[in-house]
């Protein structure tokens, strides 16, 4: 008998005790409602084509299937054959590896607090910054780990920090403010100038910087890719097979796809918002989808007339305010990138009119900060989906027998998917760390008001945090 069939009889990984108690569930739940993204994942266009993975058919018996192949789904597979090399995982994805949300995000992987509700980023207080900033960094080494075992290209993994733009003089009391904070918590941080911001980026828009040394900057579905590639060799990799329904069995799960099934002594959900899809956190959970833009390949007479370095980030100092990039040749051409404009979608699809309008202010915004650009073309615009909760938890815990989710990011889906991931293999193989005790001593997310309420309050409320971070 396998190890793999000794785990469905519920002998090979016998689970840890609850940390809460358990609701009862159904026999089986199927999916809602699938993935589905507007425009291209373009920082996987820009890389060109690969071979694909199998696409799941007939019947696989593991000891973990983990759904979902992001950034949690692949750190969950990895740490689990970190604390049991031998055994069987099986990883499926909805779509094609680096072409969901792991590939439309800005590639920053921040190490300090980054709390998307707040005004400057800072958490609730100064010890709970010093442990968030702990737990970011251990998963910023648990991708530099991966990045070193598996080969990954450096240029997909860039330490190069990243910078809070301020326009105004608001943004920029609040990156002084943010400054104050860093230093009275012992992390170092450089104010630049307006002329020292236009070096850097080629743009005269920035009345100040905040530098910060610790934020890495990915190619997101470069280091996706490498990951998956990394991985292949010891677990099961199945794109383009969506989980359509979860049966549970006498031990263990089975997983229902399209053309195949698989039968698992432990799932992990590693889908963050789809989370809700299967019918968990049902009525508390916050869909985000926030737009980007990227540009053409950039000429050498175009770069010439931007000027400043080949490769840095820009986050607003308002969290309502736009995201720039710019990348140079290894990451897949010289381009850079604009991010902004948020919608609360509950039924997480996007319209052709949220498309255009978005569209039209990422044009806007872009020619604001680079007049010089004006005729760059866009090659590249999408939609990404974030997933939040109104107390800022995420759910990486056990949710039921044999049952596990890595999910609801927060926004910050490289560095907590990383750490969510983490979590929910440690849980799964009864194994504690300072990761998998952060998260399992969070409550749960509370609800939201009825869904036509919140997404009217939700949108009205975004739509005036734009407005007064529109020149951010």
């Amino acid at each position: 008998m396998t190890k793999a069939m000794r785990s469905i009889e519920g002998l090979a990984h016998p689970l840890p005790p609850a940390g809460r108690a358990m609701p009862h569930h159904p026999q089986s739940r199927s999916a809602r409602r699938l993935p589905s993204l507007a425009g291209p994942a373009a920082w996987d266009a820009i890389l060109g084509p690969r071979p694909p993975y199998p696409r799941l058919e007939g019947r696989k018996v593991v000891d973990f299937a983990i759904v979902g192949a992001g950034f949690a789904g692949l750190s969950a597979a990895r740490r689990l054959k970190q604390l049991d090399p031998g055994a069987t995982v099986a990883v499926l994805d909805a779509g094609r590896i680096a072409q969901g949300s792991a590939g439309r995000n800005s590639g920053f992987m921040i190490d300090l607090p980054h709390e998307l509700t707040s005004d400057d980023y800072a958490g609730d207080s100064a010890a709970s910054d010093r442990k968030i900033i702990d737990l970011n960094r251990r998963a910023i080494e648990f991708g530099a780990e991966a990045v070193a075992e598996y080969g990954i290209s450096r240029d997909y993994f860039r330490r190069d920090g990243k910078i809070n733009g301020a326009a105004s003089g608001r943004a920029h009391d609040q990156n002084i403010a943010y400054a104050a904070h860093l230093s009275a918590i012992g992390e170092a941080s450089e104010l630049l100038d307006a002329q020292a911001m236009h070096a850097l980026t080629g743009s005269r828009h920035y009345r100040s910087g905040l530098y910060t040394p610790g934020t890495v900057m990915l190619q997101p579905a470069g280091y996706i890719r490498g990951l998956a590639a990394g991985l292949a060799d010891h677990v099961s990799i199945f794109e383009d097979s969506p989980v359509l329904e979860l049966i549970r069995l006498d031990q263990g799960w089975s997983l229902q796809t399209a053309a195949g099934r698989v039968d698992a002594g432990a799932v992990l959900l590693a889908n963050n918002g789809h989370l809700e899809s299967f019918g968990f956190a049902r009525g508390r959970l916050m869909h985000i989808f926030l737009f980007a833009c990227m540009t053409e390949e950039l000429s050498k007479e175009t770069l010439d007339r931007l000027g400043g370095a080949d490769n840095w980030g820009v986050t607003p100092s308002d969290p309502m305010g736009t995201t720039l990039r710019r990348i140079a040749t290894a990451q897949g051409g010289n381009r850079i990138v604009t991010r902004t404009m948020s919608r609360f979608l509950p039924d997480m699809v996007t319209t052709d009119g949220d498309m255009r309008r978005a569209t039209r202010m990422m044009r806007q915004k872009f020619d604001d900060r680079f007049p010089q650009l004006a005729s760059a073309k866009m090659d590249y615009a999408w939609a990404g989906h974030l997933c939040l909760s109104r107390n800022g938890v995420s759910v990486a815990r056990q949710l039921d027998r044999g049952l596990y989710a890595a999910c609801v990011q927060n926004g910050l889906g490289t560095v907590r998917g990383t750490l969510t991931g983490i979590a929910a293999a440690e849980a799964a193989l009864g194994t504690e760390s300072a990761v998998s005790r952060h998260f399992a001593d969070q409550p749960d997310p509370p609800r939201l008001p009825p869904a036509p309420l919140a997404k009217l309050g939700a949108n009205l409320f975004i739509r005036w945090k734009e407005w007064r971070a529109h020149n951010e």
